[in-house]
């Protein structure tokens, strides 16, 4: 089906058909209320469509010059794909294209006529235009085309003087409220009542008591019924509460915000309540009981509002005679509505409790309540049992406590619990007599965490209330984690101290065993220390090659993956050697690096990493007995990074790895240069520094930066912050062997890290020995000689030779490394004489 829709880029007050005043043309002030109200409008409309595609705009002016986000939303609204377009538009002419396509779509495929509006009115960003636009796709794909209840086809499309899109909705509007004089889109709607209405009307019940709402408090009354309709009916605020009510908001936000209403759909468990029905009112608790109140005992009792709908709750107690006593009526904004009433009674005999809701009495009001004797003294009372325990009580199991008042007096028992926010009525719970002077009190917590248990005798609190009880989840075994190289199958060795971690967070409360059994049936020793109220380390000793069995049980059943079979090897020592980040963690996305150094060793050298996901591995032959390895993770989890020689694990093997989820910073922008980095020239004693500079890494992380020579002994090293984003470090070898240099920024290797550095000796020119024909007597003019320079043993160091004659002049010379620590002087002297 198609219709045709007609502007001339202009929003106009229900389109052009109705002859009526051009509303961008009553005030031109860039700065007008209305306009600003409507482009936020047509704004949150657009994206309210582009949410679809992951697209939005933030600058209806500005973001559709490039064709890019208008093609998007003319996608989103007509369900169809749009004929190739730049999909990076860089020039002006290809942001022109864009636009074109887009506007060409809409008049030819989508049959919408546009006037006076063209590409170049929407690349030079010409707000008053866009928002013509803008108002042209609203009125046809959200006011004109649809279909409304109730509505036929031929009556609204095509029959000729049939009504305009604006008397459309408004007769529409009207049919929902014939109790409302609703006759615009603009002064109407300013007191919050009609919205309210409207929102009654599409879902009786979900604000049946806009009737009562006071014209003063226009503000309080649209943002109670956009909530509502928000929140269960599906309709955003592409129009906010304090634009609504605000004189000078325009018809067009108007409208496109209410065309909404006639495709609403009520969401399931939407807060219905009948309007105000006092007969719905229930009143309970010890204060209007007909016994057990004492004089000077505070007492209280609940009013119950959920279902009666709005209304004042009002309390007058009468005492024997005739006079009002005090009384205090305290809202608990819980999801029953409920109000907290207490008053203390003043003498003895018949007092009258009146409960009014809504000006008119509740059901079997007045209570006559019998108050009698004084107060007892609730300093007399205790209470006990595993209700009132710090620990053990969880959520969704009936608990318990007994309430003892011997001796105490005369006194009602009162209980009161906290949840964790404080809410007073969220947990229910039930006082018995199960014999003389003992009382049970039974109740189930809804939820975790601290609840306050509140036990008042004779209207106050007994000695060690309130009670601090926290409520745990119920034991689940499956949420407890274990991890670590204790539990892996294979790696462990024979004198190795295998250790794993445990994590019992969200499991609820429960007994944790755990037991290791060796070869042969033997229980093995254990060590477990809890870190933490959720966290154990553990750790065993294999003292025999064979199989293990680790079993982890919480609460009486094993956890998920136990028993854990792990197979001991021999004790083994080997000289290859593993350094590098990607041994102990990383970061997913990111290839997790580390080198092994074989040191001389033989044997065929292989990698395996085991975790949460499958990790591409990546080796480098060194060429030097090294090897730099690389995994890439692409899950977080724990990871198992096996070491292998001759496909068995090397000592330590297998390292666990934490990887972590991906954040906000980037560790490959970090830059790492200067002399204490390069190859050469960094020489043995003296100390030498280079810069890290992580202004382009993004968010924070922590810098992690290590020196360590041939033997992988750690070199001392300073870092000092610059504040600027940039670092120095610096430090002095002592050796004069190959050196590597770590930098790893968020636990991953920054680039070329890790750095090779070879240290030379110092230099010392006394160790340099020169020899040979040409610096003995016996030289001859025009006669090719040499000599022989050996540096061995002088550390590093440039050789430079320089020959000149008696007046100064110099000879030319030629010098040849033989890369063993000597060179070899060639030259010729022209004429005899003195060098």
């Amino acid at each position: 089906m198609q219709q045709q829709t007609t502007t001339d880029g202009n929003p106009a007050q229900g389109g052009q058909a109705e002859n009526e005043p051009d509303e961008m043309e009553r005030d031109l002030a860039e700065d007008a209320v209305w306009k600003r109200i409507q482009q936020n409008t047509f704004t949150r409309w657009a994206n309210e469509h582009l949410k679809t595609v992951n697209k939005t705009i933030t600058n209806l002016e500005t973001d559709l010059s490039d064709g890019l986000r208008l093609i998007a939303l003319v996608e989103v609204l007509s369900g169809r794909r749009l004929p190739k377009h730049n999909a990076r538009p860089n020039f002006r002419s290809q942001k022109l294209e864009n636009v074109s396509v887009a506007l060409k779509f809409l008049e030819v495929d989508e049959g919408i006529k546009i006037v006076n509006i063209d590409s170049t009115d929407i690349v030079d960003c010409k707000l008053k235009l866009i928002l013509g636009l803008i108002w042209t796709l609203i009125l046809h794909y959200s006011i004109s085309l649809p279909m409304w209840e109730g509505e036929e086809g031929d009556s609204v499309f095509d029959k000729k003087g049939g009504p305009s899109p604006k008397q459309r909705l408004l007769g529409w509007i009207q049919s929902k409220l014939p109790d409302l004089p609703i006759n615009n889109f603009n002064s109407d709607w300013n007191d919050g009542r009609a919205v309210a209405a409207l929102v009654d009307a599409l879902a009786p019940g979900l604000c049946p008591d806009w009737c009562d709402m006071k014209p003063e408090n226009a503000l309080q009354n649209a943002k109670e019924a956009m909530n509502l309709a928000d929140n269960w009916l599906g309709i955003p605020q592409l129009v906010k509460p304090e634009e609504m009510v605000n004189p000078n908001v325009d018809d067009l936000s108007m409208m496109t915000y209410l065309s909404q209403y006639p495709k609403a759909e009520l969401k399931p468990g939407a807060p219905l309540r009948p309007r105000t029905n006092p007969n719905r009112v229930r009143c309970y608790g010890p204060g209007i009981e007909p016994t057990g109140v004492n004089v000077g005992a505070p007492t209280m009792f609940t009013v119950e509002t959920f279902s009666a709908g709005k209304g004042k709750v009002e309390v007058f107690i009468e005492n024997p005679k005739g006079k009002l006593e005090p009384v205090e009526i305290k809202f608990n904004d819980d999801r029953s509505k409920t109000y907290t009433v207490t008053y203390t009674a003043k003498i003895e005999g018949l007092h009258k409790v009146k409960v009014l809701f809504a000006g008119k009495e509740v059901p079997k009001s007045p209570f006559n309540v019998m108050v009698e004797g004084h107060a007892g003294d609730p300093a007399k009372v205790t209470a006990s049992g595993p209700g009132l325990e710090p620990t053990g009580v969880m959520v969704g199991k009936p608990t318990y406590f007994d309430i003892f008042t011997k001796d105490a007096g005369r006194g009602q028992v009162e209980v009161i619990i906290l949840d964790p926010k404080g809410n007073r009525n969220t947990v229910p719970c039930r006082i018995r007599k199960t014999e003389d002077n003992v009382y049970r009190c039974e109740y189930v917590a809804q939820t975790t965490g601290m609840h306050s248990v509140n036990v008042f005798f004779a209207g106050q609190q007994i000695p060690k209330s309130p009670f601090g009880v926290k409520v745990t989840p119920v034991c689940d075994a499956r949420k407890v984690k274990a991890v670590g190289r204790g539990l892996q199958k294979n790696g462990i060795r024979v004198k190795d101290i295998a250790d794993f971690k445990i994590f019992t967070e969200n499991a609820g409360n429960g007994v944790l065993d755990v037991k290791v059994i060796g070869p042969g049936g033997v229980q093995e020793k254990l060590d477990i220390r809890k870190v933490n109220e959720h966290t154990y380390e553990c750790a065993y000793y294999p003292n025999k090659e064979g199989r293990y069995i680790v079993t982890i049980s919480y609460g009486g059943q094993e956890i998920f993956k136990s028993p854990y079979e792990v197979n001991v090897g021999p004790y083994k020592e080997s000289r290859i050697r593993v350094y590098g980040p990607g041994l102990y963690g990383g970061v997913v996305g990111y290839p997790a690096r580390f080198t092994a150094e074989t040191n001389g060793e033989t044997g065929t050298l292989g990698f395996l990493v085991e975790g949460p996901s499958h990790a591409d591995i990546k080796c480098y032959d060194n060429g030097d007995g090294s090897a730099d390895v690389e995994y890439l993770p692409t899950a977080p989890g724990e990871y198992a990074v096996h070491i292998l020689c001759n496909d068995e694990d090397i000592p330590k093997s297998p390292y666990m790895a934490q990887i972590l989820p991906k954040t906000d910073y980037f560790p490959e922008k970090v830059e790492a240069y200067g002399p204490g980095l390069k190859p050469k020239g960094v020489i043995q004693g003296q100390p030498t520094e280079f810069t890290i500079d992580c202004r382009k890494a993004g968010g924070q992380a922590p810098l992690d930066v290590s020196v360590m020579d041939e033997d992988c002994k750690p070199v001392e090293i300073k870092v000092q912050d610059n504040k600027d984003g940039t670092f120095k470090a610096s430090y002095r070898p002592t050796k004069n062997n190959k050196h590597t240099v770590q930098v790893n920024y968020g636990a991953v290797a920054i680039p070329k890290s890790p750095f090779r550095v070879h240290v030379g000796e110092p230099t010392d020119t006394n160790k340099v020995k020169i020899f040979g024909p040409g610096v003995e007597p016996g030289v001859k003019a025009q006669v090719p000689t040499h000599f022989n320079i050996d540096c061995r043993g002088a550390g590093t160091g440039n050789v430079q030779v320089k020959l000149t004659d008696e007046k100064g002049t110099l000879v030319p010379v030629q010098i040849l490394d033989n890369e063993d620590g000597t060179y070899s002087v060639d030259y010729v002297a022209p004429t005899p004489g003195n060098y």
